[in-house]
């Protein structure tokens, strides 16, 4: 059986708008507060009938540290699936102390998932805005694609490709093909 290709998809920052305080990026804290930014539906149909599984890769820490409840993290991941051709959500609820395998930088959520649905991860992509989501793209064996914001916080120390937007990073992505 021939190995499918992914994108795996960031969440905030890279589907919606993620909320800048202080130079650092943080989650809308319900489906009120979400914005789809602009060119990603279009961007996912268009990678969705290119024939890649969508799968969005997020931490939603907030919840394990009682900032926000799991239902209107859910209510958000539900309502993206909706309006977008996205095949799956893995979240990661859990804070770093955790010392989950699915929370980024760790892999564990895109090696879970290449199990799952016979993916190549050498033929498929991490998405993501944050040195977290390129490091696990990398070290699950991905090529990386990093929406650069410049925020406050550390950046990636490498990446394939540097990008403005889900747009551009789908260009990215076709002119690979």
């Amino acid at each position: 059986m021939k190995k499918k290709r992914a994108i795996f998809l960031d969440r905030d920052g890279v589907l919606n708008r993620a909320f800048i305080k202080n130079g650092r990026p943080y989650p809308p804290k319900n489906i009120n507060e979400l914005e789809i930014l602009p060119g990603v539906v279009n961007s996912i149909e268009a990678l969705h009938d290119a024939g890649f599984r969508l799968i969005v890769v997020t931490n939603q820490p907030d919840v394990a540290r009682g900032l926000v409840d799991i239902e209107s993290v859910e209510e958000i991941n539900n309502y993206l699936l909706h309006v977008m051709k996205i095949d799956e959500f893995k979240t990661c609820y859990h804070d770093d102390s955790d010392l989950c395998d699915f929370r980024k930088p760790n892999p564990g959520a895109l090696i879970h998932a290449a199990n799952e649905y016979s993916i190549d991860l050498r033929a498929s992509y991490m998405v993501g805005d944050r040195w977290r989501d390129m490091e696990a793209g990398q070290r699950a064996g991905c090529k990386t694609i990093f929406i650069q914001y410049n925020y406050a916080e550390p950046q990636p120390q490498s990446t394939t490709y540097i990008v403005k937007s889900l747009a551009e990073a789908t260009e990215k992505i076709f002119g690979e093909m």
